[in-house]
């Protein structure tokens, strides 16, 4: 299951999603974030895995998905997935391709129990409808 948060810069996403990730981490579940830079690790339960994509050489939805994917593998007890800033952590803004990651990621996730929570800077009427469906 994905759920996206979209909405322009500065209208309390990130607000949100810290939230979220903070009251999931105390329900003893196995969280991963993925950020662009360290901007959330004094945010976050100790719990959460946070993981700073700067470190890695990822570019584009492609490798993103590739990625989760081999998150998935190596933690079978995953309950919850979080993308800090999809954009700046794929290093790419094509909608479309965010609609045909986010289409993937759904077929991936289909069947199993982790929920994926991609946050999207942007006004959310001007993405495909392909996208709009998951917020």
């Amino acid at each position: 299951m994905i759920k996206l948060i979209a909405g322009p810069k500065g209208t309390g996403k990130t607000a949100k999603l810290v939230d979220d990730i903070n009251a999931v981490a105390a329900s003893d579940s196995n969280v991963v974030c993925l950020e662009r830079g360290n901007r959330l690790d004094q945010l976050l339960k100790p719990t959460v895995r946070l993981v700073n994509m700067k470190e890695y050489p990822i570019e584009g939805f492609d490798q993103v998905l590739a990625f989760i994917c081999g998150i998935c593998s190596k933690d079978y007890d995953l309950t919850h997935i979080y993308v800090d800033a999809i954009c700046k952590v794929a290093n790419e803004s094509d909608t479309a391709a965010l609609a045909s990651f986010l289409t993937k990621l759904d077929a991936f996730l289909d069947g199993t129990p982790v929920v994926a929570t991609i946050l999207y800077s942007g006004d959310i009427d001007t993405l495909p409808e392909e996208v709009r469906k998951f917020a």
